[in-house]
């Protein structure tokens, strides 16, 4: 399964913060229908991830009934995301 959507980057800053970027309402319901054949606990879905000139591999979070996408450090130096940025963002889940 592929998806693709734009997102703005937000911080939740807990002991450490993170970045992340909410998937859509759309596409949270497409991810849910796949979810139980691939989520490994928790509700976490692993993920393929590309934004911009980057890959790389996560998880979905759950988060209020949706799911978020965390970005790494590296990344977002790699692509000079800042916080409050508007990203193009391409998942691949193998189900």
């Amino acid at each position: 399964m592929q998806l693709e959507f734009a997102g703005e980057v937000w911080e939740w800053r807990g002991p450490a913060p993170y970045h992340f970027v909410s998937v859509p309402e759309d596409e949270c319901d497409a991810i849910a229908l796949a979810a139980a054949a691939v989520t490994y606990g928790w509700g976490m879905i692993p993920v393929a991830v590309r934004i911009g000139g980057t890959d790389w591999t996560t998880s979905l979070w759950p988060k209020d009934g949706g799911y978020v996408v965390p970005l790494k450090d590296a990344v977002r130096r790699a692509e000079g995301i800042a916080l409050g940025d508007a990203v193009d963002v391409r998942l691949t889940i193998d189900v």
